[in-house]
């Protein structure tokens, strides 16, 4: 299948097997259809891993969609809704048949003190999330000393920092020179973002990346770690 197609063009040639439904109700937004779905993928004992890889390319293409305007960022939230709703289902399965995910990376993610705005930020992680990192989200308003604590924790290879608002922009260089005081700067690339934020912004205070939009997140994460593909 071409994947460039428009999305109802890629729906328009999808089967009813429930590898191409499950894919079907994440571009139609179907959490009915999503569960049934998967229901099925279990019960006909489908490898899980074939159900996370339809996941994946499926949020990457809807991904690429909102990138282009074809859709926008309400049906970009539906379908990452309906992805967080079945990827624990799909992880489970993996577990049973005693797999691992495979997981290109650890993120550590949170919008900066001061700054309550969560949509772009809960993007960029489920878009991670569908690319294969494992996301560690702490939230939103969180201070230095959170990300302290979480770097510490969880010994992510990324740290990714959104802030919406100019007055917390810099909440970001202040997270990025606690690092240095505290011996972690090295240990982790950091990429930045968000409405306040911009490329030279990020080069002021330090980051290892930027990107303005919540599909090139995943992207930029490969990038900077030197994984190669899509």
């Amino acid at each position: 299948m071409n994947d460039k197609l428009p999305l109802n063009e890629v729906v328009e040639k999808l089967s009813n097997e429930p590898l191409d439904l499950l894919k079907k109700s994440l571009i139609t937004y179907d959490h009915e259809l999503a569960k049934d779905s998967i229901n099925k993928i279990i019960y006909d004992k489908t490898d899980p891993n074939i159900a996370l890889e339809v996941i994946t390319s499926t949020m990457r293409l809807i991904g690429d969609a909102f990138a282009i305007e074809e859709i926008f960022l309400p049906e970009l939230f539906a379908a990452a809704d309906i992805m967080q709703s079945i990827m624990p289902i799909i992880e489970e399965e993996i577990n049973k048949k005693g797999g691992n995910r495979k997981i290109l990376g650890k993120v550590v993610l949170g919008t900066v003190s001061g700054d309550i705005h969560s949509i772009g930020k809960t993007m960029v992680g489920t878009l991670l999330s569908a690319s294969g990192f494992k996301v560690y989200d702490l939230g939103i308003d969180v201070n230095s000393a959170k990300f302290m604590e979480a770097i510490r924790k969880y010994q992510p290879d990324i740290l990714a920092m959104s802030a919406l608002l100019t007055t917390t922009a810099y909440e970001q260089k202040n997270v990025i020179n606690m690092l240095k005081k505290e011996g972690l700067r090295k240990k982790v690339k950091i990429i930045v973002g968000g409405g306040a934020v911009t490329e030279e912004f990020a080069d002021s205070i330090g980051a290892d990346g930027y990107e303005s939009t919540a599909p090139g997140a995943a992207t930029l994460a490969k990038k900077i770690l030197g994984i190669k593909g899509d």
